[in-house]
């Protein structure tokens, strides 16, 4: 089923704000100290659920305690949304982590190796 105008709209806005938000105001030392962004976020059509796809660069450790961080900071997130949203109510916010980028470097690297040994 398509997902309506609004429903985009209000998902390109909440990229934005989040964007700006986790860059500027989240301070909790797990998301700072890790490389994170937001990729993508789908919201629900009934707009009471935001899906929020992000891609964090390291290792396993590095990613886990920023996926943890963004738990943490998921109350003031929402709050810091609802202040600048013009909606009756504000998503729930779900994180997840991505791993195409991860996937798709690993996969050029393979590439890379098969053309260096003349196999591709």
């Amino acid at each position: 089923m398509a997902k309506s105008i609004r429903a985009e709209k209000v998902s390109a806005e909440i990229l934005k704000l989040l964007s700006q938000i986790l860059r500027d105001e989240v301070r909790d030392e797990r998301v700072k100290e890790h490389f994170g962004s937001i990729l993508s976020v789908d919201v629900t059509g009934d707009l009471r659920h935001a899906t929020i796809k992000v891609s964090v660069l390291g290792d396993d450790d590095e990613k886990d305690a920023f996926m943890e961080g963004l738990q943490s900071a998921k109350g003031f997130m929402r709050s810091e949304l609802g202040k600048r949203l013009r909606l009756r109510s504000v998503p729930d916010l779900h994180f997840k982590l991505d791993r195409g980028i991860e996937e798709g470097s690993k996969m050029l690297a393979y590439i890379d190796q098969l053309k260096a040994e003349g196999k591709f």
